[in-house]
């Protein structure tokens, strides 16, 4: 058996690729391998498997997914293998050897090839390891974000080993096979510069300089048509490296691994991107055309001293000598261009996105970009990286200013940072004004005709930025902040550059620049782990790297069972002055009271996101003021709407925020518990009207200062589905706070998508639910969790768990003086002895509960008695019965209410009328219950009744209808 990820994403046994189905599935396989031995959360599977909103039914796919792909594994004797697909809670973990996946095969190849000190050795690793690609990665497969992100990681890798393999050929003197296999990914890829470079090096090593040459040119104008750049510094190096006729040492031996045969002269070039249209009229690029270099942009090749190629041949050919070093060109008399940019940052990764964004914004007339971002996302090493990889761009300097928006020591005078600029530009110390709209209109001036880029770093307002913007047209401005100065988009035309968290290959690359590639490759596990720990954020990151590289007994693991105790995580994540807990401490400072005490409040919540009402109940306030607040706490970047009203926190802001007030934690929790009670109570009112609560409040109640309104139904159902997993993240914190009494009533009062998605998995929430009302010793309690809890377990095919369960259930209700808990109670116990045979005994508690319900004048109880009443006397043969239970249940109820309850009656009395013989009134009846039930998304029932349908006749139409019913429930949706 081998699974595969390096082409079409399959399983493999010896009697061919298992039939995984639809793309999806594959999608969900490749997640598992992704993380193969590692649990992969519901909402991990659900990003990996939609790349806009999820459906609502999206848990049920996934389990659907799950559900096939484990049949086909143990059907494949995948046990034998060592394989299995497991649920641990809310998560999968496929386990499986390693060495039957092909990606880990890979990776152990290259690890193994890396380690080799003969050529020969390593070449026969590297191409076994690109043997085992059939494709691109993860083909076949629906690839969301995560997955697409995956996928061009895994291709990188390949493309490396690639560059990998002709540098081991060049090592051995085969040049022509090196650009053999360099020739056709640069084909494929002919905007990757490392590709085009190492193929240059490889045809001028053997002998084929005119093509070398060609392919310079041929990338050179691709770059600059495309992408509006001049070549980076490797292909600028191998030209000159061609143009010098320099074999370099022992003929590329010693080229780094991965970098082809590229060797590095002393010739200079100004590689980097141009500053937009501007930047890319090709005076940065090395070119046999240019008579002289210009001295401004950096690219000092010295073609002017260029010998000419003999007749008939050419530079560096056979038959000629090769010419001599070229000369640099002297800089006498040329002004030196300003440059106070501080060194560029060490161990730069990722970030591709970005720094094309920066570059597209830079590309206006007067352009200010803005980057933007949270405290530790690496808006500063964005900036100068970006500043650092352009000199040519800005041939009149660079300036720098930390303006110190979110700092201890306070901002500096902007007349201080005018002073510094102008006496960077030439400026006189006695001529600089002491005013700073005097100061600000002189820098104007003197920038109006240059081509100069200032950044300004951790700037807080707007109104600190405006005096600092140059005046000319060709000047470029890039702004960082925490905060996200809206008023410097509106007055200035700002273009944001957004910054957020590092994707999870760059989070490892950035440890291994620190600690060493070695570490990080034999810990990949515990790589990702860290990364996930840090939240993806750089300085985190970094910081843990500093940590590690300190200490080289450590190992990546232990720091991460560390890092994960969340009571220490932010104390580990600082070192001497550097930290998460001081980045967000100076953006913290800066904010009003009310925002700090809301994102207080906000660290004591349990779930992942919240709403203004949510922060309102947390808080002690409005949703008014709760909205303004988190406004303010967006604007600095320390909340993330990640939809209309839907907010997050980063994971390590919510650990900061939990520290900020520790003692407030139980009233805020309080707060947000009875939140989410009394939303849910209402929701439940608005999806199922009529009905009796599922639950008395508890005595100490805190009802919140506003509850959501829901138009209907399918908002109310909508908000159900979506707060699903809060909701259980709740439970559980008022399990652990020992708020039993909360917790099993806000699992107890999602009863309506229970009844409406019965089969999604909710027997273990109800399960911890019963274990709190037992903890409290509350028969009320008991009794109401175990009424639903045995009708779910029944629904699931658990008959005898469900008997087991339920037979307790009337005599607590009773024990409790709660006469409708027990009609529900017999209601429930009767389905499942029906389903066991017991008919009679099922018919006789039924009706005991029909009339517990009248006695109490319930209509909604009786109702649903009614329903399961008719659907026994139908199994009981007894049909004229079971069309006048479900006649007056249906009169109980308006047409509107409970469709779910109307679907079943209708198609209860669609059958009794088809066991009458009264087949077209049977049919017409079927037919309406499967409509309405299409209508409002009720597949399940829809199901139920078009089964019926089919039983009496062959419509195709019905039969269509019925499979893409089924389909819904269990496939793509």
């Amino acid at each position: 058996m081998e699974f595969r990820l390096l082409g079409t994403v399959s399983v493999d046994t010896f009697t061919g690729p298992l039939p995984l189905g639809p793309a999806k599935r594959r999608s969900l396989l490749a997640a598992l391998l992704l993380s193969a031995n590692t649990p992969v959360s519901i909402a991990r599977l659900t990003d990996s498997l939609w790349d806009d909103t999820p459906p609502l039914h999206a848990r049920s796919v996934i389990q659907g997914h799950v559900s096939r792909l484990r049949a086909l594994l143990v059907g494949a004797d995948a046990e034998a293998y060592g394989v299995e697909l497991v649920t641990l809670g809310d998560a999968y973990v496929l386990r499986l050897p390693e060495t039957l996946l092909d990606a880990q095969r890979f990776e152990e190849l290259l690890t193994l090839a890396r380690g080799q000190r003969n050529p020969v050795d390593a070449v026969l690793m590297l191409k076994e390891a690109l043997s085992l690609w059939q494709g691109p990665a993860l083909s076949g497969a629906f690839t969301g974000r995560p997955l697409q992100a995956a996928a061009h990681s895994l291709e990188e890798s390949r493309l490396a080993t690639v560059e990998q393999l002709a540098h081991a050929y060049a090592a051995l003197g085969e040049h022509n096979r090196a650009a053999s296999v360099l020739r056709a990914e640069a084909v494929a890829h002919p905007m990757r510069e490392s590709l085009a470079a190492a193929l240059m090096t490889a045809l001028y090593r053997a002998g084929r300089q005119s093509e070398a040459l060609d392919w310079f040119h041929r990338t050179r104008r691709l770059l600059a048509d495309e992408l509006g750049i001049d070549p980076g510094h490797e292909l600028a190096d191998a030209y000159a490296l061609i143009l010098r006729g320099d074999p370099g040492p022992d003929a590329g031996r010693n080229a780094p691994d991965g970098q082809g045969a590229t060797a590095r002269g002393p010739v200079r070039t100004g590689g980097g991107a141009g500053n937009g249209g501007r930047g890319g009229s090709g005076k940065g690029t090395v070119s046999a055309a240019d008579p002289v270099a210009d001295p401004r942009t950096g690219t000092d090749d010295g073609s002017a001293a260029r010998p000419a190629a003999p007749a008939g041949g050419t530079v560096g050919g056979p038959g000629t000598a090769p010419p001599r070093p070229l000369p640099v060109p002297s800089l006498a008399g040329e002004p030196h261009p300003t440059d106070l940019l501080p060194r560029a940052p060490r161990g730069f990764q990722g970030r591709t996105a970005e720094l094309a964004a920066l570059t597209r914004a830079a590309a206006g007339e007067a352009p200010v970009c803005l980057v933007t971002g949270p405290a530790g996302v690496g808006k500063t090493a964005l900036a100068l990286h970006w500043a650092h990889r352009t000199p040519a761009a800005f041939p009149d300097g660079r300036l720098f200013a930390d303006l110190r928006g979110f700092s201890d020591t306070g901002e500096p005078a902007l007349i201080e940072v005018l002073r510094e600029f102008l006496l960077a530009l030439g400026v006189a110390p006695r001529r600089v004004p002491e005013s700073v709209a005097a100061a600000a209109a002189l820098f104007r001036s003197l920038t109006d005709r240059r081509r100069l880029l200032v950044i300004l770093d951790n700037a807080r307002h707007s109104a600190t930025v405006r005096p600092l913007l140059p005046g000319g047209t060709d000047c470029v401005t890039l702004v960082t902040s925490r905060h996200r100065l809206e008023g410097l988009i509106a007055s200035d035309a700002a273009r944001p550059v957004p910054l957020d968290v590092l994707e999870p290959p760059d989070c490892t690359a950035l440890l291994a620049g620190v600690v060493g590639e070695d570490r990080v490759l034999a810990e990949p596990v515990a790589a990702r782990r860290l990364a996930e720990l840090c939240g993806g954020l750089p300085l985190a990151l970094r910081v843990t790297a500093a940590r590690l590289a300190g200490r080289p007994t450590w190992t990546l693991a232990g720091l991460a069972d560390e890092l994960a105790d969340e009571r220490s995580r932010l104390t580990y994540l600082d070192v001497d002055d550097t930290g998460v807990s001081a980045a967000l401490r100076l953006t913290v400072q800066q904010l009003p009271q009310d925002a700090v005490h809301q994102l207080a409040r906000l660290g004591h919540h349990p779930g992942s996101h919240f709403d203004p009402y949510t922060a309102a109940a947390l808080a002690g306030t409005d949703p008014v003021v709760a909205t303004a607040a988190l406004e303010r706490l967006a604007a600095a970047h320390l909340v993330t709407e990640t939809a209309p009203g839907r907010w997050v926190l980063h994971d390590l802001v919510r650990l900061y925020a939990r520290g900020m007030e520790p003692e407030s934690g139980s009233e805020a929790l309080i707060g947000v518990l009875d939140h989410y009670i009394a939303t849910a109570l209402a929701a439940a009112d608005t999806a199922e009207p009529g009905g009796e609560p599922c639950f008395v409040l508890p005595e100490d109640h805190h009802r919140p200062v506003a509850v959501r309104d829901f138009a209907d139904r399918a908002t109310a159902m909508d908000w159900l589905a979506a707060e699903r997993d809060d909701l259980a993240l709740a439970a559980d914190a008022a399990r652990t706070a020992g708020f039993h009494d909360r917790a099993w009533r806000i699992i107890l009062l999602q009863w309506p998508q229970v009844v409406w998605r019965v089969r999604d998995n909710w027997a273990p929430l109800l399960e911890l639910a019963l274990d709190s009302a037992r903890a409290l010793g509350d028969a009320y309690a008991e009794s109401r969790v175990i009424n639903l809890l045995g009708w779910v377990l029944a629904e699931e095919g658990r008959a005898t768990e469900a008997v087991a369960l339920l037979e307790r259930s009337p005599g607590l209700a009773r024990q409790a003086g709660d006469r409708l808990g027990e009609a529900t109670a017999l209601i429930n116990l009767a389905v499942v002895q029906t389903e066991q045979g017991e008919l009679d005994t099922a018919l006789e508690g039924c009706g005991r509960a029909v009339a517990l319900a009248r006695e109490e004048q319930d209509a909604h109880t009786e109702m649903l008695a009614l329903q399961h009443l008719a659907r026994m006397q139908l199994a009981a043969h007894r049909p004229h019965e079971a069309l006048e239970s479900a006649r007056t249940a249906l009169d109980l109820g308006p047409e509107h209410e409970e469709i779910a309850r109307r679907v079943l009656l209708l198609t209860t009395s669609g059958e009794a009328r088809l066991a009458l013989g009264e087949e077209n009134d049977g049919i017409r009846l079927l037919d309406r219950a499967a409509g309405e039930a299409e209508r409002a998304g009720y597949d399940e029932g829809a199901v139920r009744a078009l089964q019926a349908l089919l039983r009496v006749t062959a419509e195709p139409e019905y039969r269509k209808r019925y499979e893409e019913a089924v389909r819904r429930l269990t496939d793509d949706g």
